[in-house]
């Protein structure tokens, strides 16, 4: 009976959820953008404790990724951003987003999507479910649901969407169909700024 969503509001306390943004606002954000819209920090900050409250959080011990990608990143995103993925799946055991966009500026959220053509609302977990999806392989399944359709918006049904909020925190099962919801802002300080992490089992 496994967990596949959880949603915590106001996860930092205030002041230092206001003091982290203003730490994120002055990081470095490289031009160079990579699949998805908008720009990682170059810089990478961890939470004190971070593991352990998230691990609370899930019900079991967890870890940061190796190596850590995005892992205690933020990200900003504006609405001009372009990108060339959409629809996707993360290569972790949990996936967190914390949401640190300002309270007047929130919109969007996190979104969730099934798959049409097969039906799906996540990835397959093992040969079988491959198998059963009419794929000859992982690589061949990633090939054509992730590649070829993740951009295709008629191939995909969004069946929910977690609404952005300040200092809100979104725990989600990275094997789940989703993406970033739309982009905003002209400028970092009014764009959609997300921390992210990637947790493995401990």
């Amino acid at each position: 009976m496994p967990t596949s969503l959880i949603i915590v509001d106001d996860f930092l306390g205030v002041h230092d959820a206001r003091q982290f943004r203003q730490t994120a606002l002055g990081l470095n954000y490289p031009d160079l953008q990579g699949a998805f819209p908008g720009r990682n920090s170059l810089e990478r900050l961890e939470i004190d404790g971070l593991s352990e409250a998230a691990s609370r959080i899930v019900g079991e011990r967890l870890k940061p990724v190796s190596p850590p990608q995005s892992h205690a990143k933020f990200r900003i995103t504006l609405a001009n951003d372009v990108g060339r993925a959409k629809v996707h799946v993360d290569s972790a055991h949990w996936s967190g987003i914390l949401y640190l966009s300002a309270p007047e500026d929130c919109q969007g959220g996190t979104e969730f999507f099934r798959h049409r053509p097969t039906g799906t609302d996540r990835a397959p977990f093992n040969d079988e479910e491959i198998a059963a999806m009419g794929f000859s392989s992982r690589a061949a399944m990633y090939q054509q649901l992730i590649e070829r359709d993740g951009t295709d918006d008629s191939k995909w049904e969004m069946t929910m969407r977690v609404p952005m909020r300040f200092n809100r925190l979104v725990m989600l099962r990275p094997w789940l169909w989703h993406t970033a919801g739309p982009a905003f802002g002209d400028r970092i300080e009014n764009g959609r700024l997300v921390y992210l992490m990637f947790f493995a089992a401990a």
